[in-house]
């Protein structure tokens, strides 16, 4: 009969060597150095997998890193070529703009001085026929009187207020004596719907003596005269006076 001591030694021996005894591994020895090579390489081959996997996705998704400079840089020089051409443009339409400035300041030039020959030349005109009305005719004779030639009546840009202009000629030619006279101005207007005659200079005109004067072969009269702002001015009549006697006459329709 075996004693408790053998008993336990005996069960130990099962537990350790018997079908319920722990399994047994057996590994190869490797060096540590071994396993850190293999370690890196491991990881190294991972690393250069992952950059070819992402350089791959790169160029199939279009992000080709040399591709893209390169697009990069043809966009650039394209932008160049756009602004060069742009500044191009410009210049040109700067200059044209100019040459189009010189051209219509020009042009207006002309044309004042288009007007101001006409204007020239209406009085050129005007001298010429005044002129022409000086030479005595032999009809004329020695006879002595005046004439109101060319006479003119404008608005003077004032609201009621005209201006005239005429000539006094005396017919007595070239052994003409110096006559003295007046000018009167007749101003036919409608006021209220009735023809009204207004006498310049009236009886109140501050200054009467602005309306006589003295001539020898012929002289020229400017001035303006005013009527009243609401009446309509159908015809203006000038008349020349001596000792109050009309001498001469000469009416325009307005």
């Amino acid at each position: 009969m075996a004693t408790p001591g053998a008993s336990v030694r005996l069960k130990r021996l099962r537990q350790r060597f018997g079908i319920n005894a722990p399994r047994l591994a057996i590994r190869t020895y490797v060096a540590w150095y071994w396993r850190a090579l293999a370690s890196i390489t491991i990881l190294s081959v991972s690393l250069a997998l992952a950059a070819w996997i992402y350089d791959a996705g790169r160029r199939i998704a279009g992000f080709q890193s040399n591709e893209s400079i390169r697009e990069i840089q043809s966009l650039r020089n394209h932008l160049m070529e756009l602004d060069a051409e742009l500044t191009k443009l410009r210049s040109l339409a700067g200059s044209g703009e100019s040459s189009l400035q010189i051209e219509r300041a020009t042009q207006k030039q002309l044309s004042l001085q288009a007007k101001a020959l006409e204007a020239e030349n209406a009085i050129l005109k005007e001298d010429l026929a005044f002129f022409e009305g000086l030479m005595p005719t032999s009809e004329a004779g020695d006879e002595v009187g005046a004439r109101i030639d060319h006479l003119r009546i404008e608005p003077s840009g004032v609201l009621g207020e005209y201006r005239y202009r005429m000539l006094v000629v005396n017919n007595a030619g070239r052994q003409a004596r110096e006559i003295k006279g007046a000018l009167q101005i007749l101003v036919k207007v409608q006021q209220g719907g009735k023809d009204v005659m207004i006498i310049l200079p009236s009886a109140t005109e501050p200054n009467p003596q602005r309306f006589r004067f003295e001539i020898k072969h012929f002289h020229r009269l400017e001035g303006v005269f005013s009527v009243p702002s609401e009446v309509v001015v159908k015809e203006v009549e000038a008349r020349f006076l001596q000792d109050s006697i009309v001498r001469a006459r000469q009416s325009v329709n307005l």
